[in-house]
């Protein structure tokens, strides 16, 4: 299958998925597909920069890195749908809603780091992507611990895409300038 058939396929049952919940981008009227497809476009560019890279691979897990944690998808459907390692690195990136909320983000990176590191890039490139300007109704506490966030991913996922590192180094620094 080729890279924009890959694409195509993913894109839709993601977008489909997320609409039936009409979930858009926080703070905008924007459909979440879009936030989907800005990851895969860091994983795109990140692709051309990156030697041994599974674009397709990464492409499905960054347009479904969302669709369990936040839609009625299931890991069987996925896996079903799209393979057993897609899935898992979808898992991987799903938050457990069983823990306390300060636990979720530290159990989610210790499971990514199981994973291939294309995984790992989805997880960066996401944070790259949610960098943009806060929601309004975000406090300057939100904001903070947002970045604190984002400096404990870049930490504890470096070594697996230089090319996004630099990126989301470059997304902290300048956070609060945006």
């Amino acid at each position: 299958m080729s890279l924009q058939e890959i694409y195509q396929n993913t894109i839709k049952f993601a977008a489909h998925k997320h609409a039936e919940i009409n979930q858009t981008i926080p703070g905008t009227n924007l459909p979440y597909v879009v936030h989907l497809s800005n990851v895969a476009m860091e994983i795109l560019v990140a692709s051309e920069q990156s030697e041994s890279f599974n674009t397709g691979f990464a492409i499905q897990v960054a347009l479904l890195h969302d669709v369990l944690e936040d839609t009625d998808a299931t890991f069987e459907e996925l896996s079903e749908k799209f393979g057993k390692a897609v899935a898992e690195g979808v898992l991987a990136l799903t938050k457990n809603a069983e823990l306390p909320k300060y636990e979720r983000m530290a159990e989610s990176l210790k499971r990514i780091r199981q994973q291939p590191q294309e995984v790992w890039a989805v997880k960066v490139a996401d944070r790259i992507t949610n960098l943009q300007q806060p929601p309004h109704f975000w406090t300057p506490e939100k904001i903070e611990k947002y970045i604190q966030e984002a400096t404990m991913i870049l930490k504890e996922l470096r070594g697996g895409n230089t090319y996004l590192e630099h990126r989301l180094q470059n997304k902290i620094e300048n956070y609060n300038a945006d």
